[in-house]
């Protein structure tokens, strides 16, 4: 009995997992903590969708093509994920400060692409850079860049 139950358990859980890659890449990771603050206000704006795709294609060098598979996989993580940690994770081990620096900057990129900052969208940006490790004030820095670049 116990057996069959462990072998159930097994295959919901292999099932439920079996689209999730075992190491995520640094696009991945990135690219879904950047939809997360796309998605956050529940509109999915043209404005938005094309500044995500602009700024993964500028900041890894990617193509058109590598863009879209990167999007449509990070979409997927980002509706199956409960917490941000296993993206940040992988950046806080791969990542200096300096590259943290720019993600958090990228999102805020995002965030205002629409004109319009939602609270849930600066929330779920300040859950994240804390969990980079950022410091207040490079937080705020990074807010007040993205300001001044869409004046």
């Amino acid at each position: 009995m116990l057996t069959k139950l462990n072998d159930f358990f097994t295959l919901f859980t292999h099932e439920k997992n079996k689209d999730i890659p075992k190491q995520l890449s640094l696009e991945i990771a990135s690219a879904v903590l950047l939809c997360e603050v796309m998605r956050a206000d529940g509109i999915f704006s043209v404005v938005e969708q094309e500044k995500l795709k602009q700024l993964l294609s500028k900041h890894f060098s990617l193509s058109k093509t590598e863009v879209a598979s990167i999007i449509e996989q990070a979409l997927q993580l980002s509706e199956q994920a409960s917490d941000f940690y296993q993206f940040t994770s992988t950046l806080n081990q791969h990542y200096s400060i300096e590259q943290r620096i720019k993600i958090v900057a990228l999102l805020w990129q995002v965030a205002y692409a629409d004109d319009e900052l939602a609270s849930i969208e600066q929330h779920i940006i300040r859950k994240i850079a804390d969990l980079l490790h950022l410091r207040h004030d490079e937080y705020i820095a990074t807010k007040i860049e993205a300001q001044n670049n869409i004046k």
